[in-house]
């Protein structure tokens, strides 16, 4: 008993769920830190590769797919797109009071046991399902389009059942707070995701800009390398992915430096001259460790970054797509004087403390709710 000669609360049985586990990205490093939140929740996950993620989940009790069993990895997960739904369906967590997903696209999907409740941490709704179709038909030979309409038709009516078996949604930004409600008729909370900001620290900075992306289309990679080509500065980028050898035959000037460490990552932001966010991202990650290591931001103004930069005082915002803009603020960013250590306290608002402390809340706050 308590002093006061109550019986203590009893302690949550919290069931963890996450897309896939196979390198770690900002979902990935968000999902970490949910899971160091709820150390004893069990993990359920579509792919897993403990190499990947740098052993950040190695030693907890992980259950996979089915899907495991075909040894895909990073680069060659997207070719099993059209089985995710179904094997995240046959996921089924332990009996539990909490299911606390953490969903780009399947996660959410989950079949949570009786009596469970289901809180879903939305990252983005599935983008090809929804608002870039466009884009995955493009990137497939024109005589396999029509199987790939009718296969997406099928995951947006799938998505949006699954939408209605979770009891609370998290967006992790107005952007995705925006997709949730259009596409899945839900209103959600807004948490920003937890950046590592401590790992970060100002140094000297150069003369290379930097880009820190996946090299895939929709992070519009090509609009940093153009711009940096038209304002003549030299320009690094970090990160692997289709479209490296396209974007590198483009622009062999540029220095394309793979996949980085953690630790060279912090080295890599404290030299930039300043990072480009070329990408409209419903968060970004990469802006806010860009302002935790003191330098400034040149990002496309929409999304995220109207939410983690301030213009004119720790970066500069273009316009989306608009090679032009984007090279005018690259060529005027030295001028704006920016002080590092404004960067440094706006990062500090996105700390993963802050955000354990506001995801706990929300979750007692559901879980009250429901009795």
């Amino acid at each position: 008993m308590n002093d006061n000669g109550s019986q203590p609360a009893p302690e949550r049985r919290v069931t963890l769920a996450h897309d896939y586990l196979l390198v770690m990205r900002g979902a990935e490093r968000t999902f970490a830190a949910m899971a160091e939140l709820y150390s004893r929740a069990p993990i359920f996950t579509l792919l897993y590769d403990e190499r990947g993620t740098r052993g950040r989940f190695a030693g907890r009790a992980i259950t996979t797919s089915p899907l495991q069993r075909l040894g895909v990895g990073q680069k060659t997960f997207r070719r099993l797109l059209p089985l995710y739904p179904l094997a995240a369906q046959r996921l089924r967590p332990p009996p539990c009071d909490l299911v606390l997903s953490s969903s780009s696209a399947f996660a959410h999907g989950v079949r949570v046991p009786q009596g469970a409740v289901h809180v879903c941490y939305c990252h983005a709704p599935f983008r090809y399902a929804w608002y870039e179709q466009e884009r995955a038909l493009g990137e497939l030979p024109s005589a396999l389009r029509p199987l790939l309409r009718v296969q997406l038709r099928w995951m947006r009516s799938w998505d949006l059942a699954a939408s209605r078996r979770v009891d609370s949604y998290i967006a992790n930004s107005r952007l995705t707070q925006d997709r949730i409600k259009a596409f899945y008729g839900r209103e959600a909370a807004i948490i920003h995701p937890p950046v590592e900001t401590y790992r970060f620290r100002p140094g000297q900075p150069g003369d290379a800009l930097l880009v820190v992306s996946e090299l895939v289309a929709h992070k519009r990679v090509h609009v940093a390398l153009e711009a940096a080509r038209r304002a003549g500065a030299p320009i690094r980028i970090v990160g692997s992915g289709p479209e490296h050898a396209a974007l590198s035959e483009a622009y062999p000037e540029a220095e394309f430096l793979g996949r980085a460490s953690d630790e060279d990552l912090v080295d890599l932001y404290a030299s930039a001259r300043a990072v480009v966010v070329p990408s409209m991202e419903e968060f970004g990650i990469t802006a806010v460790e860009a302002q935790a290591a003191g330098r400034p931001v040149v990002a496309a103004g929409v999304g995220g970054a109207l939410e983690t930069v301030l213009e004119g005082r720790t970066g500069s915002l273009a316009r989306l797509d608009d090679v032009e803009s984007f090279t005018r603020a690259i060529q005027a960013i030295d001028a704006l004087g920016l002080d590092p250590a404004d960067a440094v306290e706006n990062a500090a608002r996105f700390s993963v403390a802050s955000f354990q402390r506001r995801l706990s809340e929300h979750v007692e706050r559901v879980l009250g709710d429901r009795g």
